[in-house]
Protein backbone atom coordinates (compact mmCIF):
# COMPACT_ATOMS: atom_id res chain seq x y z
CA UNK A 1 0.00 0.00 0.00
CA UNK A 2 1.38 3.38 -1.01
CA UNK A 3 0.08 6.91 0.31
CA UNK A 4 -0.63 10.20 -1.57
CA UNK A 5 1.07 12.56 0.65
CA UNK A 6 0.96 15.22 -1.65
CA UNK A 7 -2.36 16.51 -0.94
CA UNK A 8 -2.82 20.54 -1.53
CA UNK A 9 -4.17 23.51 0.03
CA UNK A 10 -6.42 25.94 -2.39
CA UNK A 11 -6.01 29.98 -1.46
CA UNK A 12 -8.64 31.77 -3.32
CA UNK A 13 -6.60 34.31 -5.49
CA UNK A 14 -3.30 32.29 -5.02
CA UNK A 15 -1.56 29.10 -6.38
CA UNK A 16 -1.96 25.91 -4.95
CA UNK A 17 0.29 25.25 -2.00
CA UNK A 18 1.70 22.08 -0.47
CA UNK A 19 -0.21 20.78 2.22
CA UNK A 20 2.51 20.80 5.66
CA UNK A 21 3.44 17.60 7.19
CA UNK A 22 3.84 18.61 10.48
CA UNK A 23 2.87 22.48 11.99
CA UNK A 24 3.66 23.71 15.21
CA UNK A 25 2.21 27.15 16.49
CA UNK A 26 3.86 28.54 19.99
CA UNK A 27 3.90 25.13 21.39
CA UNK A 28 4.04 25.36 25.10
CA UNK A 29 4.09 22.24 27.54
CA UNK A 30 4.33 22.44 31.31
CA UNK A 31 4.66 19.52 33.62
CA UNK A 32 2.96 21.52 36.97
CA UNK A 33 4.92 24.45 37.69
CA UNK A 34 7.75 23.24 35.80
CA UNK A 35 8.01 24.64 32.00
CA UNK A 36 9.23 21.66 29.34
CA UNK A 37 9.11 23.49 26.10
CA UNK A 38 7.94 27.00 25.26
CA UNK A 39 7.55 28.82 22.41
CA UNK A 40 8.07 26.13 19.55
CA UNK A 41 6.82 26.83 16.13
CA UNK A 42 7.56 25.44 12.84
CA UNK A 43 6.73 23.73 9.65
CA UNK A 44 7.82 20.59 7.82
CA UNK A 45 6.67 19.69 4.53
CA UNK A 46 5.81 16.11 2.94
CA UNK A 47 8.84 14.13 2.23
CA UNK A 48 10.96 15.79 5.07
CA UNK A 49 14.02 14.61 7.32
CA UNK A 50 13.59 16.44 10.76
CA UNK A 51 16.37 16.05 13.24
CA UNK A 52 15.57 17.40 16.90
CA UNK A 53 18.77 18.14 18.97
CA UNK A 54 19.19 19.62 22.50
CA UNK A 55 21.26 18.78 25.67
CA UNK A 56 18.89 16.33 28.41
CA UNK A 57 16.40 17.86 29.64
CA UNK A 58 16.00 20.26 26.17
CA UNK A 59 12.28 19.15 25.46
CA UNK A 60 12.64 16.81 22.67
CA UNK A 61 10.76 13.95 24.15
CA UNK A 62 8.21 16.30 25.17
CA UNK A 63 7.70 17.24 21.77
CA UNK A 64 7.62 13.47 20.35
CA UNK A 65 4.52 12.94 23.43
CA UNK A 66 2.97 16.65 22.44
CA UNK A 67 2.65 15.23 18.73
CA UNK A 68 1.33 10.98 19.69
CA UNK A 69 -1.13 13.10 21.98
CA UNK A 70 -0.10 11.70 25.26
CA UNK A 71 1.06 15.47 26.65
CA UNK A 72 -1.62 18.47 26.38
CA UNK A 73 -0.02 21.27 24.97
CA UNK A 74 -0.69 24.62 27.60
CA UNK A 75 -0.35 26.83 24.99
CA UNK A 76 -0.07 26.68 21.10
CA UNK A 77 -1.08 24.53 18.70
CA UNK A 78 -0.07 21.36 16.67
CA UNK A 79 -1.08 19.80 13.34
CA UNK A 80 -0.52 17.00 11.38
CA UNK A 81 -1.62 16.73 7.81
CA UNK A 82 -3.73 20.21 8.27
CA UNK A 83 -5.64 18.19 11.60
CA UNK A 84 -5.12 18.30 15.09
CA UNK A 85 -3.19 15.81 16.79
CA UNK A 86 -5.65 13.03 17.79
CA UNK A 87 -7.37 13.84 14.26
CA UNK A 88 -5.70 12.01 11.99
CA UNK A 89 -5.79 8.29 11.55
CA UNK A 90 -3.76 6.09 13.92
CA UNK A 91 -2.47 4.50 10.48
CA UNK A 92 -0.61 7.63 9.36
CA UNK A 93 1.53 8.00 12.43
CA UNK A 94 4.45 5.34 13.43
CA UNK A 95 6.39 5.81 16.88
CA UNK A 96 9.98 4.17 17.73
CA UNK A 97 10.80 4.45 21.35
CA UNK A 98 14.55 4.73 22.16
CA UNK A 99 13.71 2.32 25.12
CA UNK A 100 12.18 -1.04 24.24
CA UNK A 101 10.29 -1.96 27.72
CA UNK A 102 9.05 -5.66 26.02
CA UNK A 103 10.14 -7.99 28.34
CA UNK A 104 12.66 -9.76 26.29
CA UNK A 105 12.28 -13.68 27.96
CA UNK A 106 8.60 -13.58 26.94
CA UNK A 107 8.30 -16.80 23.70
CA UNK A 108 7.46 -14.83 20.99
CA UNK A 109 9.13 -14.08 17.60
CA UNK A 110 9.65 -11.37 15.39
CA UNK A 111 7.17 -11.62 13.00
CA UNK A 112 4.67 -11.72 15.95
CA UNK A 113 6.01 -8.11 17.22
CA UNK A 114 5.76 -7.05 13.88
CA UNK A 115 1.88 -8.25 13.45
CA UNK A 116 1.23 -6.45 16.52
CA UNK A 117 1.99 -2.92 14.53
CA UNK A 118 -1.14 -3.82 12.37
CA UNK A 119 -3.55 -5.65 15.24
CA UNK A 120 -2.50 -3.80 17.92
CA UNK A 121 -2.44 -7.02 20.24
CA UNK A 122 -0.70 -10.25 20.11
CA UNK A 123 -1.59 -12.16 16.84
CA UNK A 124 -3.55 -15.05 17.31
CA UNK A 125 -3.82 -16.66 14.33
CA UNK A 126 -2.70 -13.90 11.66
CA UNK A 127 -4.42 -14.05 8.21
CA UNK A 128 -2.18 -15.09 5.05
CA UNK A 129 -2.58 -11.70 3.75
CA UNK A 130 -1.31 -10.01 7.57
CA UNK A 131 1.57 -12.30 7.68
CA UNK A 132 2.59 -11.82 4.00
CA UNK A 133 2.09 -7.60 4.95
CA UNK A 134 5.03 -8.34 7.62
CA UNK A 135 7.37 -10.51 5.88
CA UNK A 136 7.57 -7.67 3.19
CA UNK A 137 8.50 -4.53 5.33
CA UNK A 138 10.57 -7.21 8.11
CA UNK A 139 12.25 -7.30 4.16
CA UNK A 140 12.53 -4.24 3.34
CA UNK A 141 14.88 -3.03 6.56
CA UNK A 142 16.98 -5.96 5.91
CA UNK A 143 15.19 -8.21 9.15
CA UNK A 144 13.44 -11.11 6.69
CA UNK A 145 15.77 -13.43 7.92
CA UNK A 146 14.53 -12.20 11.65
CA UNK A 147 11.27 -13.00 11.11
CA UNK A 148 11.16 -16.60 13.04
CA UNK A 149 13.66 -16.24 15.40
CA UNK A 150 12.80 -15.17 19.11
CA UNK A 151 12.91 -11.67 20.39
CA UNK A 152 15.51 -12.73 23.22
CA UNK A 153 17.47 -14.38 20.55
CA UNK A 154 18.14 -10.86 18.62
CA UNK A 155 21.04 -8.49 19.32
CA UNK A 156 20.40 -4.81 19.98
CA UNK A 157 20.73 -3.61 16.41
CA UNK A 158 18.19 -6.48 15.18
CA UNK A 159 15.75 -5.60 17.82
CA UNK A 160 15.82 -2.12 17.07
CA UNK A 161 14.94 -3.00 13.04
CA UNK A 162 12.20 -5.22 14.17
CA UNK A 163 10.85 -2.60 16.07
CA UNK A 164 11.00 -0.39 13.11
CA UNK A 165 9.26 -2.96 10.78
CA UNK A 166 6.67 -2.82 13.10
CA UNK A 167 6.32 0.46 12.95
CA UNK A 168 6.43 1.25 9.54
CA UNK A 169 3.96 -2.53 8.51
CA UNK A 170 1.07 0.06 7.91
CA UNK A 171 3.43 2.38 5.42
CA UNK A 172 2.01 5.51 7.82
CA UNK A 173 3.07 9.02 6.18
CA UNK A 174 5.00 10.43 9.27
CA UNK A 175 7.52 8.45 11.19
CA UNK A 176 8.27 9.80 14.69
CA UNK A 177 12.05 8.27 16.58
CA UNK A 178 13.57 8.40 19.62
CA UNK A 179 17.06 8.05 19.13
CA UNK A 180 16.89 4.69 17.23
CA UNK A 181 20.58 3.98 16.96
CA UNK A 182 20.76 3.51 21.37
CA UNK A 183 22.68 0.46 21.77
CA UNK A 184 23.43 0.01 18.29
CA UNK A 185 27.52 -0.18 16.93
CA UNK A 186 28.67 2.21 14.15
CA UNK A 187 28.32 0.05 11.74
CA UNK A 188 25.04 -1.24 12.84
CA UNK A 189 23.93 2.65 13.20
CA UNK A 190 24.94 3.83 9.36
CA UNK A 191 23.12 0.85 8.16
CA UNK A 192 19.94 1.88 9.71
CA UNK A 193 20.40 5.63 8.68
CA UNK A 194 20.57 4.03 5.30
CA UNK A 195 17.83 1.92 5.32
CA UNK A 196 15.60 5.32 6.75
CA UNK A 197 16.80 7.21 3.69
CA UNK A 198 15.89 4.40 1.30
CA UNK A 199 12.58 4.12 3.20
CA UNK A 200 11.92 7.99 2.88
CA UNK A 201 12.89 7.51 -0.80
CA UNK A 202 10.91 4.32 -1.99
CA UNK A 203 7.48 5.89 0.03
CA UNK A 204 8.07 9.83 0.35
CA UNK A 205 7.23 9.63 4.17
CA UNK A 206 7.83 12.73 7.06
CA UNK A 207 11.04 11.50 8.98
CA UNK A 208 11.17 13.23 12.70
CA UNK A 209 13.99 11.74 15.04
CA UNK A 210 15.77 12.68 18.37
CA UNK A 211 19.27 12.38 18.59
CA UNK A 212 22.58 13.09 19.90
CA UNK A 213 24.48 12.52 17.14
CA UNK A 214 25.17 16.36 15.35
CA UNK A 215 27.17 14.57 12.47
CA UNK A 216 24.18 12.35 11.58
CA UNK A 217 21.69 15.77 11.82
CA UNK A 218 23.95 17.46 9.26
CA UNK A 219 24.20 14.75 6.91
CA UNK A 220 21.08 13.35 6.86
CA UNK A 221 18.41 15.86 7.86
CA UNK A 222 16.53 18.29 5.58
CA UNK A 223 15.50 20.18 8.77
CA UNK A 224 17.17 20.75 12.44
CA UNK A 225 15.29 21.80 15.37
CA UNK A 226 17.47 22.57 18.18
CA UNK A 227 16.09 22.93 21.61
CA UNK A 228 17.29 24.17 24.91
CA UNK A 229 13.86 24.22 26.42
CA UNK A 230 12.87 27.24 24.14
CA UNK A 231 13.65 26.92 20.62
CA UNK A 232 17.59 27.87 19.40
CA UNK A 233 17.00 27.53 16.13
CA UNK A 234 15.22 25.50 13.29
CA UNK A 235 16.21 25.11 9.58
CA UNK A 236 18.40 23.34 7.22
CA UNK A 237 21.36 22.12 8.98
CA UNK A 238 23.86 24.41 8.21
CA UNK A 239 22.08 27.77 9.13
CA UNK A 240 20.55 25.69 12.22
CA UNK A 241 24.24 24.07 13.53
CA UNK A 242 25.97 27.43 13.93
CA UNK A 243 28.94 27.32 16.57
CA UNK A 244 26.76 30.22 18.15
CA UNK A 245 23.70 28.64 18.32
CA UNK A 246 25.46 25.26 19.65
CA UNK A 247 26.91 27.41 22.43
CA UNK A 248 22.94 28.96 22.72
CA UNK A 249 21.60 25.22 23.21
CA UNK A 250 24.80 23.75 24.91
CA UNK A 251 27.03 26.57 26.84
CA UNK A 252 30.45 24.94 25.06
CA UNK A 253 31.49 24.27 21.55
CA UNK A 254 33.65 20.52 22.23
CA UNK A 255 35.38 17.78 20.40
CA UNK A 256 32.10 16.52 19.63
CA UNK A 257 31.22 19.67 17.24
CA UNK A 258 34.63 19.23 15.44
CA UNK A 259 33.38 18.10 12.67
CA UNK A 260 31.00 21.28 12.10
CA UNK A 261 33.04 23.91 12.62
CA UNK A 262 34.35 23.99 9.14
CA UNK A 263 31.46 24.32 6.99
CA UNK A 264 29.48 25.81 9.25
CA UNK A 265 29.59 29.44 9.63
CA UNK A 266 28.32 31.29 12.64
CA UNK A 267 24.98 33.26 12.28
Amino acid sequence: MVFDSKKTLEQPGATTLTMPAVEVENLTVRFGAYQALAGVSFQIPPGAFMTVLGPNGAGKSTLLKAMLGLVRPAEGHLRLFGKPVGATSPADLAYVPQIKTLDRTFPARSLELVLTGLRRRWPGRPAAEEREQALEVLGRVGAAHLAERPLGCLSGGELQRVYLARGLVRHPRLILLDEPATGIDVVGAANLYDLLNAYQAAFDVTIIMVTHDMEVAFHHATDVLLLGGVQVSFGPPREALTDARLRQAFGHIGHAHAMLRGGVPDA
